[in-house]
């Protein structure tokens, strides 16, 4: 999973919009560069209508396939994930109807979905398609989440997928929100994806759908004390050993989201995810930013301090796009 590229949100969210039109020439730009990863975050609400899972509108997935040729086109390949799926979402989850770790109606559509994308896609080779089942399972005792019913609906839908394509490429997220390690699953013949959002305070700072106040942050300094703790690179180093462990049980790694929000001074940010990246490269493991252009972006990302570079007609953070380059394993 030597992958490295950027999560676009073209079906990320719903909220009775169409769903977003592919930016070629950003796609352009992440080839030009060398990169070969896009993670494609969904909303199952586009194309399904009072959380009827079974019956979803098959014209919606047209756009699904103008998305998977567009970086096939350019060698990119495609991870397709399920950012909110039924019953669960990290976001907003109050308005889900069911409950995917409960109840049967809402593990029914979720695996009938992925069962619908593996006959979909069924043949198109792993090197350019793969499925990132969940986006960031909850933490033990959220909405009623276990790491046993979270395996039991996991294996469910890797076995439903693998019935019908046995060589599809399948990636599982951490729990506790994508961050920590699920060694339970280490059999289960797929790859883990981790998170880069490790100290939050950082790498969140300010964010507002957090639920925090602007004024009870502390401003963080890296390398520094946060919570009594100090951060730095080998704090980071023995943050990520959970995820080193799995891996030596057969597991590959990948990690799937990782990015600083754009409240945080840039070169604050810049210390901080040069160490990330380079731990990510010391383990081997590929990555994929969030996002490419935005706020967690590499263009007019929009933290304070920044110089931008023109390239190829985008405001680029130069500094922060050769971090990236640096620390990728060709």
């Amino acid at each position: 999973m030597k992958k490295y590229g950027f999560n676009m949100l073209w079906m990320f969210s719903h909220h009775g919009q169409k769903p977003g039109k592919v930016d070629e020439k950003q796609l352009d730009f992440i080839a030009k560069h060398g990169f070969n990863f896009i993670r494609v975050p969904t909303d199952y609400n586009f194309w399904t209508k009072d959380f009827d899972y079974l019956h979803p509108d098959e014209k919606v997935f047209e756009n699904i396939d103008l998305y998977f040729n567009e970086c096939k086109k350019r060698k990119l390949h495609i991870c397709l994930n399920f950012h909110r799926a039924p019953g669960y979402c990290i976001n907003a989850n109050d308005r889900e109807k069911h409950n995917l770790w409960t109840d049967e109606e809402a593990q029914e559509g979720f695996v009938y979905l992925w069962e619908y994308f593996a006959k979909k896609y069924k043949g198109v080779p792993s090197s350019e398609l793969s499925f990132d089942l969940l986006n960031e399972p909850p933490s033990v005792g959220q909405y009623k989440f276990t790491r046993d019913n979270h395996e039991y609906v996991m294996r469910k839908t890797i076995k439903a997928i693998r019935d019908i394509d046995p060589d599809r490429e399948i990636l599982l997220d951490g729990i506790g929100g994508g961050g920590i390690a699920i060694p339970e699953l280490a059999d289960a013949g797929v790859i883990h994806s981790g998170r880069g959002y490790a100290p939050f305070e950082v790498s969140h700072y300010k964010a507002g759908w957090c639920g925090i106040k602007d004024e009870d942050w502390v401003e963080p300094v890296y390398p520094g004390v946060m919570h009594n703790k100090l951060w730095d690179k080998d704090a980071l180093r023995e943050y990520y050993k959970p995820w080193i462990e799995v891996e030596r049980k057969g597991v590959e790694v990948h990690i799937g989201e990782f990015g600083c929000f754009n409240k945080i001074e840039n070169n604050i940010a810049l210390r901080w995810l040069g160490d990330l990246m380079a731990v990510f490269k010391e383990n081997g493991w590929g990555y994929s930013m969030w996002n490419f252009a935005g706020s967690f972006g590499i263009v007019n990302h929009g933290r304070p301090g920044t110089v931008y570079t023109n390239i190829d007609g985008f405001d680029v953070d130069k500094e922060l796009l050769d971090i990236m380059l640096e620390n990728m394993i060709k």
